[in-house]
């Protein structure tokens, strides 16, 4: 993968504007409400966030729930409940799991609720800043509970460039940021994990040299899904790149003297794996 490469695309202007940006509209929000990938919980965090916030109250959404493990999903919300954070798993798309959004954030808010009916203000709206790094959904999860004008959604990474208030009902109100990668990556796997999910565009790696990275990871801990998908069998010696020609040979990627195209193979492999096509795959887990 060329490093080089990817450092000179990852951390753009407009990102380090987006985090001054943060920092000045923190004082007009109550709290944060962080969307994260569900496959990818702690990659999809950028490092730097709590800083950001400064202890603001916080829910965490872990979007795209319906990519991944559910069981994995259920430690990392009891992971999360452990140290007294709200976490919900939501599909923003579809709005699965949204239907509790507004009751926590009434629930985490509390304090607040109280103070401003302590001080003759009750009524007031809650306002939450929703924070998250490219792709992780922001745009959807607002959009669903639009009634009126809405944000711009593309599956793309970092599409949504402006500031803007919503009001959804229940005294709440969202504040939409855009999303804000960070200077670099200090464990190269989490760069692996976000270009695998779309939170890294691709035009900017090596895709084949991705795949491979992927299909060693499916190889070990989900092969069910590499036979099931692409009629791969007996491969537990394979390495990534073997596995990368032989999906291409069982989808008929062949070029000149039966060459593979393994280009067209890890570009399948990867449309396929974001369309939910090799099933429900988280790629890391809680630490106890």
């Amino acid at each position: 993968m060329d490093t080089q490469k990817q450092t000179v695309q990852w951390f753009p202007g407009h990102m380090a504007k987006t985090r001054r940006k943060i920092k000045e509209s923190l004082s007009l929000v109550d709290g944060v409400v962080e969307l994260r990938d569900a496959r990818i919980p702690f990659s999809s965090v950028n490092p730097e966030l709590n800083d950001l916030i400064e202890g603001k109250p916080k829910i965490i959404l872990l979007n795209k729930c319906d990519l991944a493990d559910e069981k994995t999903t259920a430690e990392w919300i009891a992971f999360y409940k452990k140290q007294s954070i709200a976490a919900i798993p939501v599909d923003c798309k579809s709005g699965k799991g949204l239907n509790v959004f507004k009751q926590t954030v009434h629930e985490v808010l509390s304090d607040t609720i109280k103070r401003n009916n302590e001080k003759g203000m009750a009524g007031r709206a809650l306002r939450l800043m929703v924070v998250g790094i490219p792709n992780t959904g922001k745009s959807s999860f607002i959009n669903r509970f639009c009634k009126g004008g809405k944000a711009k959604v593309e599956d793309r990474a970092g599409v949504t460039r402006h500031n803007q208030w919503y009001v959804i009902g229940d005294h709440i109100e969202l504040l939409d940021t855009p999303g804000v990668l960070w200077p670099k990556f200090e464990d190269p796997d989490v760069g692996y994990k976000l270009a695998f999910t779309g939170g890294i565009k691709d035009d900017i790696l090596d895709i084949e040299e991705l795949a491979v990275k992927l299909l060693e990871i499916l190889r070990d801990d989900y092969p069910e899904r590499l036979t099931e998908r692409y009629k791969v069998t007996d491969f537990s010696e394979f390495t990534g790149y073997e596995l990368l020609e032989e999906i291409g040979r069982k989808r008929g990627m062949l070029i000149s003297k039966g060459e593979v195209n393994t280009l067209r193979a890890a570009t399948t492999l990867f449309d396929e794996l974001r369309a939910g096509k090799l099933g429900k795959i988280t790629f890391e887990r809680p630490t106890v």
